[in-house]
């Protein structure tokens, strides 16, 4: 084979190496628009998903919220609770004494 390329391609000693190359740069041009493909179907998969768990975090916000009124609601019925339970033990003990004191 000549060191140089000629007229005819056949001839030239690269021409096969040239050959491989451009069918590695088509396979590689596939493989790529793939990657991307991918790359681009898993972006839109995370946008979905994010979305979700911004819905998620805002209705354990609402729920947090129901809670802490409820668990309010209770604390303050025990408080009045206990207070007319304070408030009739000392009028009844007042009207003892008012009653002993001949009032």
């Amino acid at each position: 084979m000549p060191e140089k390329c000629t007229d005819n391609i056949r001839d030239c000693p690269l021409a096969s190496r040239v050959d491989a190359l451009e069918r590695a740069n088509e396979q590689h041009g596939a493989t790529h628009r793939e990657i991307f493909g991918r790359l681009g179907a898993l972006e839109t998969e995370n946008a979905v998903q994010n979305a979700h768990w911004k819905n998620v975090d805002g209705k354990l916000d609402e729920l947090t919220l129901m809670v802490r009124e409820l668990s309010g609601k209770a604390g303050k019925r025990w408080e009045k609770a206990v207070e007319t339970v304070l408030v009739a033990i000392l009028t009844g003990v007042v009207c003892f004494l008012l009653g002993r004191a001949g009032l």
